[in-house]
């Protein structure tokens, strides 16, 4: 399926389940997968559709979406020797979805061998459409982003702008300015590459949450890593935290920084 066809397959399924829905839920359409946790109707039906049609232009495809994989685990491990797979994320900030806030996100990547070779992320209440294919850029409504942190340029601690997943109690951060994320990968990872953040901090690396962002930073000169500055794999799931950061400077100032509690 070609690069315009897949998101306008996500616009479409989004108009179909997804945007009737928000700020119409009813009660019995949220529930919990566990505590604290919620899934709604439209990420049920939403994940379906992308998975028919995404399967229906290649049989041999896998398909692991957020909701098949919390019935079944196993597509995780699947997920690493696949010659040809697509994560789907239906509603990403499902949370931010049911209070009726507008920051949620449709996400899918393509996996070919393994590698992250091309994402999408539409932002249906947004309003806002974002395409990369590895070696042939980044795009935000049709318009080529350009990395927002030049490698060479010298940040401080002072100058950079931080976002964290991580609960307040779990400590300060010193003269690193940390707010919070949005709660939404499919809206943090286009603050990080249009420059309204310089990094994020996440405590979860599932593949359907960051295989698109992934992509997105890497084109545009950012970094992925675990804790152990292992380079951040989609294919690979390890139950551990990430630090996103948009150049390679800006991630070891952080890391060192943190001095061994980034986790």
């Amino acid at each position: 399926m070609d690069t315009q066809a897949v998101l306008d397959l996500m616009k479409d399924v989004a108009a179909q389940v997804i945007t009737p829905r928000f700020r119409s839920l009813t009660s019995g359409e949220v529930m919990e997968k566990n505590p604290g946790d919620l899934v709604t109707v439209a990420d049920r039906e939403a994940e379906v559709l992308l998975t028919q049609a995404l399967t229906a232009d290649d049989p041999t495809v896998l398909v692991v979406g957020e909701e098949a994989t919390s019935a079944d685990r196993a597509l995780l491990d699947r997920l690493a020797d696949a010659d040809h797979a697509y994560t789907v994320d239906p509603v990403d900030g499902t949370k931010n979805f049911v209070h009726g806030r507008a920051e949620h996100a449709v996400m899918v990547s393509e996996l070919r061998h393994g590698e992250v070779v091309r994402g999408w992320i539409w932002q249906p209440e947004l309003g806002s459409a974002y395409v990369v294919e590895r070696g042939a850029g980044a795009y935000r409504d049709g318009q080529r982003l350009h990395p927002p942190c030049p490698a060479d340029q010298d940040y401080g601690l002072t100058d950079l702008r931080v976002l964290t997943s991580r609960p307040a109690s779990e400590g300060t951060y010193g003269d690193l300015a940390v707010g919070p994320t949005a709660w939404c990968c499919g809206v943090d990872y286009p603050w990080l590459i249009t420059g309204v953040a310089h990094a994020v901090m996440y405590t979860n690396s599932y593949p359907w949450d960051h295989g698109p962002g992934s992509l997105f930073v890497e084109e545009l000169g950012g970094v992925i890593r675990r804790p152990d500055r292992s380079r951040y794999l989609t294919r690979h799931y390890h139950p551990s935290g990430l630090l996103v950061a948009m150049s390679p400077h800006i991630w070891d100032t952080i890391a060192t920084h943190l001095d061994g509690t980034l986790r």
